[in-house]
């Protein structure tokens, strides 16, 4: 058993209190080794798993005491990740919840630590962060007992909704559905009874393959009424002059994922649009799906983000820079970098 009971008791004996701390979290401890510490580091739960990253031990470990595995991709100085730490983790009852059902294991997604998948195979967090296709931050990844993904947040969410997946990983309602129906059986918070209407998206019926101009991208809003995320996409950001004048690049639909009506989708197939949800496996809303000329799936967003964030995928998508660049972040940074050349500062919670 890999337990780190005894570890860590050596560790305060040799090393006093500041050990602990370095044991407990290896970002810190470099930061500690050096003098400093990172003014963009955010400190974990102090019940966070503390784990070698041997990703199959770390999944047997957890099940045999009843919980499942919860992996946390996380990047220094992300506001998101501030965010998932201080309004989720910080609310005691979601915090209690996640502790008795779950194995939180903290992995940097730039982060050079060796990991072990299920594979046996070692590589670093960054590679294994890669190859799980992490593109945002915080990218939390719930596994069953076999290591396979039951459900994956891409990016924030707001506490009602993150409970609610929590509950329905905790409660195996996997078995039985898609997160997506189980999230509308639970009535969440009230917001707008119908969808929010756009202006200048395509009309019904929906024929995505016959577009006037199919030569520019596509952006389908999955969306459904009762969405308090959505009525904030649609009565902030979408508002917003920068962004009017990014969507203008796309062709933008409108689509409930829950709505029996038939549709055509991209690649030119005829289904309705409840299934093709199923298909792509959205579970929720809003998600925002890229598709390129020839209605391949490019890029998505499924998560609570602000209009830095936003436009940037936008034009990550239009830009044809996620064909040169597959990281949607180093994108992000080189953006925000040079727009700091320039002598503009991002808020990029606003």
């Amino acid at each position: 058993m890999r337990s780190l009971v005894i570890w860590i008791m050596l560790v305060v004996g040799a090393l006093g209190a500041q050990g602990v701390v370095a044991a407990q979290d290896p970002a810190r401890e470099d930061a500690l080794d050096q003098g400093m510490v990172n003014p963009g580091y955010h400190e974990k739960p102090e019940w966070f798993t503390n784990s070698f990253l041997h990703i199959g031990e770390d999944i047997a470990e957890a099940a045999a005491i009843g919980r499942r595995v919860l992996l946390y991709f996380y990047q220094d100085g992300c506001p998101y990740c501030a965010k998932l730490l201080q309004d989720n983790f910080g609310d005691r009852s979601i915090a209690d919840k996640t502790r008795r059902a779950f194995d939180v294991i903290a992995i940097n997604m730039w982060g050079d630590r060796e990991v072990t998948g299920l594979d046996d195979q070692s590589t670093t967090e960054k590679a294994f962060a890669a190859g799980l296709r992490v593109q945002y931050t915080p990218t939390l990844v719930f596994l069953d007992e076999q290591g396979d993904v039951v459900l994956r947040i891409n990016g924030y969410v707001a506490p009602h909704q993150f409970d609610a997946a929590l509950d329905f990983v905790a409660g195996r309602h996997e078995q039985r559905g898609n997160f997506q129906a189980y999230y509308a059986s639970r009535d969440p918070i009230s917001a707008n009874s119908g969808l929010n209407v756009m202006p200048g998206t395509l009309a019904p019926p929906l024929r995505l393959a016959e577009r006037d101009d199919a030569k520019r991208p596509l952006l389908v809003l999955f969306e459904r009424a009762r969405c308090r995320p959505c009525d904030e996409l649609h009565g902030d950001i979408f508002r917003r002059e920068a962004l009017v004048y990014a969507l203008t690049n796309l062709d933008v639909a409108q689509v409930d994922p829950g709505s029996s009506a038939p549709l055509q989708t991209p690649d030119g197939r005829t289904m309705t649009a409840r299934d093709w949800a199923d298909e792509l496996q959205i579970q929720y809303a809003p998600s925002l799906v890229f598709f390129d000329h020839q209605g391949r799936e490019v890029f998505r967003s499924e998560a609570y983000l602000r209009s830095f964030h936003v436009h940037g995928a936008i034009d990550y998508v239009v830009s044809g820079a996620y064909r040169w660049q597959p990281s949607f972040q180093r994108f992000l940074q080189h953006r925000t970098k040079v727009l700091a050349e320039h002598g503009i500062e991002v808020e990029l919670m606003d």
